[in-house]
């Protein structure tokens, strides 16, 4: 089929899919009032690939149907730097708001079938034979997946990860007939409403746990006993004008329950395979997704930047406590570009041909992001004062007897019209005060690990050789 619509996407989501939100079921995630505006986000993003198809679709290498540039398997740094634009012009759409737009996972899989012999080691030549045909079949049908891969959280003073065997966490109970039957819990399912799939796979290596617990699979969101648990919504049923962000943007967060599924065999990519689940993830995978996920958070800095300038400018602004702190996120958000692209430059062969960038300066920019983007939050909210809450709305402003009032009271510096200071405002308030604001700076705070987890991670696995270099020409000199 290759690259969807936008009405393609939407139609998909009418299915049997068991989706909580409080006490109700959602029987169609593209009509129910607090996830339809988000529904039509994703579906727009669909339709911008069309738009924008010289950036954002490439021809399958097989059939030479147009697909997504994220599903493409970066064979060179040109390849590299092809995907950046596309992946730019995605995040570009949400200003980078939503963090787990589809091309999140087609990068994430295609990454993983670009790694093929590492997935098919210790006996696994099966499970790698099923994911390779299944990232074609993404790409193909140009499937939207969430995934779920942190382990849920009943006793931290137990690890991170299972010890031994868990019931609560997701598990293998049986072999059946077609497939696997398995139980337990994951989190978090982020876009899950949104979804045609759900993936399961390693986000860390568990060395002491039970093998059922070493499993990775796909399967479609309506598959009998898969249940989504949403967190409260917060998206606000609204136009644009008055909640340009919350009204459309809230890609929502879902707890995982496996009552009883059962996996199709073609959908087991890893099957109690302890020693494949423990090192897939310690190759390609992070430098590969974090070219993604880096080239989203740059972009949300860059309008971060954009925003803080223009309420400056909207009321006059210009303090001496004020150009500092704009030249703060202008700081970030060049800090980002130039650390993406030293990424890309110093990118290389990790293995089968697949090209990812060069990790050190991505997991460098990954341990300043929780710091930066509430520092972001706190610089807007400390700009914008009391003005964040002097925001007449859409209708308001279309009153006619409140309109000549609010163009007299509530108009801007200079030029800056009331309903321009409004729109201004708003965008700075949806951006970094409202219900959605909080979620997304915790989303910030966490994904991709926490900033202590990515802290100790970056020590770690850093190269020392330069480094030690240094300090041992003077430890070494004679005294």
């Amino acid at each position: 089929m290759g690259a969807r619509t936008g009405a393609e996407f939407l139609a998909g989501l009418k299915d049997d899919r068991e989706i909580w939100l409080g006490a109700e079921r959602v029987e169609n995630a593209a009509t129910h009032p607090a996830l339809s505006g988000a529904a039509q986000a994703i579906a727009d993003v669909f339709d911008l690939q069309h738009q924008a198809a010289d950036l954002c679709l490439v021809p399958d290498p097989e059939t030479g149907e147009p697909i997504n540039i994220s599903h493409m398997i970066p064979r060179s740094r040109a390849d590299l730097e092809r995907r950046h634009k596309g992946l730019e012009r995605i995040a570009e759409y949400s200003v980078g708001l939503m963090g787990r737009t589809p091309d999140y996972m087609n990068v994430t899989y295609a990454g993983f079938a670009g790694e093929q012999a590492i997935w098919g080691a210790n006996g696994n030549e099966a499970g790698a034979d099923h994911l390779v045909r299944y990232q074609k079949h993404i790409a193909r049908a140009d499937l939207s997946l969430t995934h779920a891969i942190v382990h849920q959280t009943v006793d931290r003073s137990r690890g991170g990860v299972p010890t031994g065997f868990d019931p609560v966490q997701l598990h293998k109970v049986a072999d059946t007939d077609h497939g696997i039957l398995v139980r337990g819990s994951r989190v978090l399912a982020t876009l899950a409403p949104f979804s045609d799939e759900m993936a399961i796979y390693p986000a860390a290596p568990m060395p002491n746990a039970d093998p059922s617990h070493a499993l990775c699979f796909c399967i479609p969101m309506a598959t009998p006993g898969l249940k989504l648990i949403c967190r409260d919504s917060v998206s606000v049923a609204s136009n644009k004008f008055d909640h340009p962000f919350s009204s459309r943007f809230d890609e929502q967060d879902a707890f995982v329950i496996f009552d009883d599924v059962e996996v199709p065999s073609d959908r087991v990519f890893i099957d109690g395979n302890l020693a494949v689940y423990n090192n897939v993830v310690r190759h390609g995978w992070y430098p590969n997704i974090m070219q993604q996920t880096m080239i989203r958070a740059r972009v949300k800095l860059e309008f971060a930047w954009g925003l803080t300038t223009l309420m400056a400018e909207a009321i006059g602004d210009s303090q001496q406590r004020t150009i500092p702190m704009l030249g703060e996120i202008w700081t970030f958000a060049q800090l980002a570009r130039a650390t993406i692209r030293a990424g890309e430059a110093d990118a290389r062969d990790y293995g089968n041909g697949l090209w990812c960038c060069e990790e050190a300066p991505l997991m460098a920019l990954r341990t300043a992001l929780p710091r930066w983007f509430p520092r972001v939050n706190e610089i807007i909210r400390e700009l914008g004062a009391h003005n964040l809450l002097t925001t007449p709305t859409a209708r308001q402003l279309a009153d006619p007897e409140l309109r000549p009032l609010i163009d007299r009271y509530l108009s801007g510096a200079g030029s800056v019209d009331s309903e321009r200071r409004a729109r201004i405002f708003r965008l700075a308030w949806d951006f970094a005060g409202t219900a959605l604001a909080s979620r997304n700076e915790q989303y910030e705070r966490f994904y991709l690990g926490s900033a202590g987890r990515n802290l100790t991670n970056a020590h770690l696995r850093a190269n020392r050789e330069r480094a030690m270099g240094l300090v041992e020409r003077f430890l070494s000199e004679p005294t």
